[in-house]
């Protein structure tokens, strides 16, 4: 069985994929590929520095992600062009990796963790999609202590997502992971207890 997991930015969706990795649901991480496919010498990143600069790339010749975040966050046809060299890259590769797990083990589940799943428009490629929740309010909390930004940067991050309660609306199941870390690995437990029904 193959699932979506989903959530927004901060909602701790990284912590329940190595909850389910651990209780051996084979998981695919759309930011590793994501990741992988700009390494130094990929062509991927050389087409991203033809079409946003040089500049955007480190000394040592990978992406400056940092650099390329705050020039795409509140300028959406940047962002746009960043997708459209990027975007097929990595559906290819989660698409590859999710049918290599499940030739591997057919009765297994594998879960394809990807940030932007509806804002892509993948989640008719997966049986079921889970959404890894919490409030707004307690998101952007969040994401300001992590990542340490401004209240302002914070929420135009969040703008550029699909709001999270939109997404609990559009989910199959959802982890509420504002509680304990044990309350989210209950959670998790009845996750699989029905996928595995």
């Amino acid at each position: 069985m193959r699932i979506g997991l989903t959530g927004g930015i901060a909602t701790g969706k990284s912590t329940v994929s190595r909850l389910l990795a651990a209780k051996g649901v084979r998981i695919v991480d759309a930011d590793v590929i994501a990741r992988d496919v700009m390494n130094p010498g990929q062509p991927l990143l050389a087409a991203v520095a033809r079409r946003f600069g040089p500049e955007f790339l480190l000394p040592e010749g990978g992406l400056d992600r940092r650099r390329m975040a705050e020039h795409i966050f509140g300028r959406p046809e940047e962002r746009e062009a960043l997708n459209a060299i990027v975007h097929p890259a990595i559906r290819a590769e989660i698409r590859r990796q999710v049918e290599a797990h499940e030739a591997a083990d057919p009765q297994g589940i594998v879960a394809a963790d990807i940030p932007l799943l509806y804002e892509s428009g993948l989640e008719g490629l997966y049986e079921k999609v889970v959404v890894v929740y919490v409030p707004r309010e307690l998101q952007l909390t969040r994401l300001i202590l992590r990542d340490k930004l401004a209240p302002e940067q914070a929420e135009s991050r969040l703008h550029s997502q699909l709001d999270i309660e939109e997404k609990k609306r559009r989910a199959d199941f959802v982890i509420d992971n504002s509680g304990t870390p044990e309350d989210t690995e209950r959670q998790v437990d009845r996750l699989l207890e029905s996928l595995r029904r």
